[in-house]
């Protein structure tokens, strides 16, 4: 899957002062990816507030996307949820032709163990014509999904490609580097940590920062496989601060604070989120400023 090497960004979906859907917003945020050297896109991820969109609303912004994109990019389409039945009829159904790949996050609320995560992943496998990337978010699943199953899920499912490994834990990312299959990919989801991931042996990240310094960024991720260590350290360390501010209150709010500032998008979320506070907001801008 060398078309997910490097720098995927998980889009938000920005909204108008009234809370529906910003079209002309999410295509500018599109092309301003792909403009500044970002190699993928990640289709209603959880930064794109999918668990407040209408269905009608996730197609009608999954239509927009394929259609600004116009093929320039490889993009992937977040499909997971904690009801296993639901997920793969969900995949079954839709149409994937667009998508080089799934990103599929473990199941969250639920809390089951190791062999049900496994078992759920199985289910997955199995429904999917298209390759599939876990996705560990223990801090918003309430479950680390744990090397050995992940290596596990790797090593028995050849579609079962890449994890997205966001448990903020890089001695567990280090762990799955060390003994994953060849060809399987270990993809940071922690902007913070990204870069020790990639010079550790991982394939990338998949951002949220990316989309507001998406140059930068993604220059950083790139020296980073070709280990050039200390210019991409300059670039994360001018970086870093930023990284800090959007994770603060909430995501997205504070990515589509700093995208406001840049022209691109409203700062609108919906509940149960809120915009970023004034504080917050007066954080991004002195570092879009100074920047």
């Amino acid at each position: 899957m060398k078309e997910l090497l490097g720098t995927g960004v998980a889009l938000v979906t920005p909204f108008n002062e009234d809370k529906s859907v910003d079209f002309e917003g999410l295509a500018r945020l599109v092309n301003y990816q792909i403009d500044n050297g970002i190699n993928y896109l990640v289709v209603l991820g959880t930064t794109g507030e999918p668990a407040t969109l209408t269905l009608e609303e996730k197609e009608q912004i999954k239509a927009t996307i394929i259609k600004e994109n116009n093929g320039r990019l490889p993009l992937v389409l977040g499909i997971g949820g904690n009801n296993t039945m639901a997920v793969a009829a969900e995949i079954k159904t839709t149409d994937l032709k667009a998508y080089s790949a799934i990103l599929s996050v473990s199941p969250y609320y639920n809390k089951p163990t190791q062999e049900g995560i496994y078992q759920h992943f199985k289910v997955i496998s199995e429904a999917s014509t298209k390759p599939i990337i876990l996705y560990n978010v223990p801090g918003r699943t309430g479950k680390n999904m744990e090397a050995s199953t992940i290596l596990r899920l790797a090593n028995d499912f050849e579609n079962i490609v890449a994890v997205k490994e966001a448990a903020g834990d890089i001695v567990q990312a280090m762990r799955i580097i060390q003994h994953k299959p060849a060809d399987f990919m270990v993809i940071s989801g922690d902007d913070m940590i990204a870069l020790p991931m990639v010079l550790a042996g991982g394939s990338g990240v998949i951002s949220v920062i990316g989309q507001g310094v998406p140059k930068d960024f993604s220059k950083m991720i790139q020296l980073g496989l070709q280990k050039n260590v200390v210019e991409a350290n300059k670039l994360h360390f001018k970086i870093m601060d930023s990284i800090d501010y959007i994770f603060e209150e909430c995501n997205p709010s504070g990515i589509k604070a700093l995208l406001q500032k840049q022209a691109i998008c409203s700062s609108n979320v919906r509940l149960p989120l809120v915009k970023a506070t004034e504080k917050l907001e007066q954080k991004l801008i002195n570092f879009i400023d100074n920047y």
